[in-house]
């Protein structure tokens, strides 16, 4: 079987749920081949096989890991062209859609962003239009290049662990690649709750929470089911909480398991970060709001009644 390409997304090493979900979906097309850059390789090896990853091809040089997207690209574009794969599957964040773009250009190829599914054939499956239209394409020039959406896939280990045979990878990076230099990190500190766009469970407030101070209902139902908090362009414009937990068509893109809207309308820009979701619930006295349109459950109901009824009833029942 044809090598299918999927760039690893790690942090020093690990792995990302993501990755595990594109090694899955990489081992139903191909024969999966990981893309590591930078240093850590020791640290995901293990996990990388346990998910089918036969080779992995290993960059480590800092001219990779000191610019921005352009060298990772450079990258992917030699291992197209030496190893001839069948696809490259890429996540569906912002470096990994830059990169997908900056690649197809390199390499002539077709791009397909925020895939839900890739089919055999590697057709690929897209909600668009705000969720409105599926869609199936492919590509039909050069490898095709997608990009998934986390959560698109269930994570499934392989049946056995692979070898991950480890494949340095030497590129030299053009002077085009390093316009755009990392001059500075910044280490964010992390709640336990989470990633937005990997949490299986999302409890997501509007302008119906009311307030800053109100979100504390937001989160502790959100404890209580181990999610990620996220909110509508208007409880963040409104500066009741971060940006970065912005959901939507100018926000980020979910697809949990389980969408819990409280005090959201649902307008169409909301509706496009978040409609692939595979069970959505909404609670909002708004009995013709139109987030009602799209649900599996919806609850007629103030939010500041029911979420505190709902969080002691799951602390009950997990006593």
């Amino acid at each position: 079987m044809a090598e299918i390409l999927v760039l690893v997304e790690h942090a020093e090493g690990t792995v990302k749920k993501v990755t595990l979900e594109l090694l899955t979906k990489a081992r139903a097309l191909g024969e999966p081949a990981a893309v590591f850059v930078g240093p850590g390789f020791d640290a995901a090896k293990e996990r990388l096989a346990e998910y089918g990853a036969t080779t992995v091809y290993v960059a480590e040089a800092a001219d990779l890991t000191g610019y921005v997207v352009a060298p990772v690209a450079e990258l992917l574009a030699k291992l197209v062209a030496d190893q001839a794969p069948a696809a490259v599957l890429l996540a569906s964040s912002a470096d990994g859609k830059e990169i997908a773009g900056r690649l197809a250009i390199k390499t002539g190829s077709g791009v397909l962003t925020d895939a839900v599914d890739v089919h055999d054939g590697l057709v690929a499956e897209q909600s668009i239009f705000g969720g409105s239209t599926v869609v199936k394409s492919t590509v039909t020039q050069g490898t095709p290049i997608v990009t998934m959406r986390p959560n698109s896939t269930p994570p499934v280990p392989a049946g056995s662990p692979a070898a991950a045979e480890r494949v340095d990878v030497q590129v030299k990076v053009s002077d085009a690649g390093k316009l755009a230099k990392v001059i500075d990190q910044v280490t964010v500190e992390q709640s336990s709750r989470p990633e937005l766009t990997e949490a299986a469970i999302v409890v997501s407030g509007g302008r119906g929470v009311g307030s800053a101070d109100n979100f504390a209902l937001i989160e502790g139902l959100a404890d209580a089911l181990g999610a990620a908090v996220g909110a509508s362009r208007a409880a963040t414009d409104a500066g009741w909480y971060p940006h970065q937990h912005q959901v939507g068509q100018t926000g980020k893109t979910v697809s949990p398991q389980l969408y819990i809207a409280c005090g959201i309308s649902g307008a169409i820009q909301h509706r496009a970060g978040m409609q692939t979701s595979k069970t959505i619930v909404a609670i909002n006295k708004d009995a013709e709001a139109p987030i009602f349109e799209l649900v599996d459950y919806g609850v007629v109901g103030d939010l500041h009644q029911v979420i505190p009824q709902l969080t002691a009833e799951i602390a009950k029942r997990q006593a």
